[in-house]
């Protein structure tokens, strides 16, 4: 074959079998006979490639071999150096290693390794090309993937400034909300107070008008008496009694006032406030995880206490039966009263704000958008409400299973639970698609689908057995969190940690799972010690607004507080 360049040259796995390949050209998968062979670089050349190997500066020194001489290994001397003390060359093979190292390696890391031999000793032989081959290809993918995730890492630093910059605002909002309460306490401080000076005032006002009036009188007796003795004795008996009235009122007005001592508006502090504040140990948790961890590590809950708010109104007809809420960007809270037929919205202090009549009784309630929720009622109707400055009906749409609990907003689609289904619709009121069955046509839920919550990419749904079952968004099924001790599990919640708490009605306890859904254990046992009333709100419908606690802590309604520890 000529020295002039007229090689064959193919890519990309030709047939054409040359002895010896060029080593350049094969990482670009070019199959390019070689003429020469680099003993500084340790790479076969072909024509092209070793008259460019000579005009670079950095190689033109090197010393080029005929292929037919670099076959020959006594020829090819060996100058790479130890990656480990590039001063020094290598003349050692460690066994237990399978690697080459200089003498200094060997006598510093290597005493106790066996099968190390010298370099001469081995029974050394050429490389086979298919090995070279071998090499060269593993040499370009390892490459092509540590580049690949290099650019990974590089956008892994650009998210983390984009996830930086989402938690300091959620920080934000969580300072927002707490501050805003605290203002609306002080405004209600405020407000009290100026009532009571206000009320002080006016009452001290009209002590002054009447000790003014009394000091009037006075006066005017003391002038009766210095001409008392000139009337007859009819004008004076007179004038004596009504001098001795006057006196014995005032007498009495300043016995009075003396008793009643200077008047002060005092503030007591309400000690709770502090209490809970110091029972928090921070705001939230900032933790680092890989992707593929499947969840943050999930913290440790107790029952701390309980709280009751009174949410009857004064037109209410029936007694409250709060069957659903749902919590508002704004940190307000929306009851669903089934037996009045209305909504409810409360303040930051738990105390009514307003209400809105609805068309029938409200069986669950979900947030839609920062400022409507969706009411699904029992007469197969779910109307979304403005929740704005006031409660207003905005449309409705008709849905199936109208007195069956559940529903939540996910992913633009409304999730409404059935008899035996959970469906799914768009918010024009178009039925998208059923679940109820898993790939293999078998039933996804033991019974009825019950209350759901959105965890982060999937839908929990209990189903009135002995847990819930956790679905991705096209309805197929992630995991099923299940345990003996529940029973008619209906109630559900995920806390910011991720942990799930499911509730039994029928076994008055509530049992916590991991995010991955590994149950542990109970949170709240039949056998604690709680009234009657708190167990059945917890085992009843109103278990929503205990689960939402579990996660807020806050005080709402009938609920247990938890304490973090």
């Amino acid at each position: 074959m000529a020295e002039g360049g007229d090689l064959t040259s193919v890519k990309d796995g030709s047939d054409a079998d040359f002895e010896l390949v060029c080593t350049p050209c094969g990482e670009d998968d070019i199959r390019e006979e070689a003429v020469k062979f680099c003993v500084e670089c340790n790479q076969y050349l072909c024509t092209t490639c070793a008259r460019c190997h000579r005009r670079i500066a950095a190689s033109k020194s090197h010393k080029l071999l005929d292929r037919e001489d670099a076959k020959n290994a006594s020829m090819v001397v060996m100058t790479t150096g130890c990656r480990y003390h590039p001063d020094r060359g290598i003349e050692m093979f460690c066994g237990t290693h399978d690697m080459v190292f200089c003498t200094k390696c060997i006598a510093t890391e290597h005493r106790a390794c066996e099968n190390v031999k010298s370099i001469d000793d081995m029974a050394t032989s050429l490389v086979q090309q298919n090995d070279i081959q071998r090499l060269q290809f593993e040499t370009k993918a390892v490459h092509d993937q540590l580049v690949a995730a290099n650019q990974k890492k590089q956008k892994n630093v650009a998210s983390l400034e984009v996830q930086r910059s989402s938690i300091l605002n959620n920080i934000q909002d969580i300072e927002n909300t707490i501050i805003e309460y605290i203002r609306e306490l002080k405004k209600e401080a405020v407000e009290s107070l100026n009532k009571t000076c206000l009320e002080v005032n006016g009452e001290l006002e009209s002590e002054i008008n009447l000790m003014a009036n009394t000091i009037t009188e006075v006066d005017k007796s003391a002038s009766m008496l210095q001409t008392v003795n000139k009337a007859d004795a009819r004008q004076q008996f007179v004038e004596m009694k009504l001098i001795e009235r006057t006196v014995k009122d005032a007498k009495k007005l300043l016995e009075g006032s003396e008793s009643e001592g200077t008047r002060i508006v005092r503030f007591t502090e309400n000690a709770d406030l502090r209490s809970i504040l110091r029972t928090v140990a921070d705001l939230g948790r900032v933790e680092s995880l890989s992707e593929n961890q499947k969840q943050i590590t999930p913290r440790q809950y107790k029952i701390k206490a309980k709280k009751e708010v009174n949410v009857r109104m004064r037109n209410d007809s029936q007694e409250c039966y709060i069957i659903d809420l749902c919590l508002l960007q704004d940190g307000t809270v929306v009851l669903a009263d089934y037996t009045n037929k209305k909504i409810k919205r409360l303040n930051t202090n738990f105390s009514i704000k307003d209400d809105c009549y609805l068309t029938s009784n409200p069986v669950a309630i979900c947030c839609t958008a920062k400022d409507e929720i969706a009411v699904k009622l029992s007469n197969n109707t779910v109307q979304f409400i403005s929740v704005g400055q006031t409660l207003s009906v905005l449309r409705d749409i008709s849905v199936a299973g109208g007195r069956c609990l559940g529903m939540v907003y996910f992913a633009g689609e409304l999730w409404v639970s059935s008899v035996s289904s959970v469906n799914v619709y768009n918010t024009s009121g178009t039925l998208l698609r059923s679940i109820n069955k898993n790939v293999n046509g078998q039933s996804i839920f033991k019974s009825s689908p019950q209350r759901m919550v959105v965890s982060e990419e999937t839908v929990l749904v209990t189903d009135n057995s002995d847990g819930a079952v956790c679905l991705e968004k096209d309805g197929a099924v992630r995991r099923e969190l299940r345990d003996a001790r529940l029973k008619y599990c209906t109630g559900v919640s995920v806390s910011a940690d991720g942990s799930v708490f499911l509730s039994g009605h029928n076994s008055h306890n509530i049992v916590m799972f991991s995010g991955d859904g590994k149950c542990q254990g109970e949170l709240l046992m039949k056998e604690m010690d709680i009234d009657s009333k708190m167990a059945h709100d917890i085992d009843s419908y109103k278990v929503d607004t205990f689960m939402w606690k579990i996660s807020k802590q806050l005080y709402p309604f009938v609920t247990g507080i938890l304490d973090m520890i």
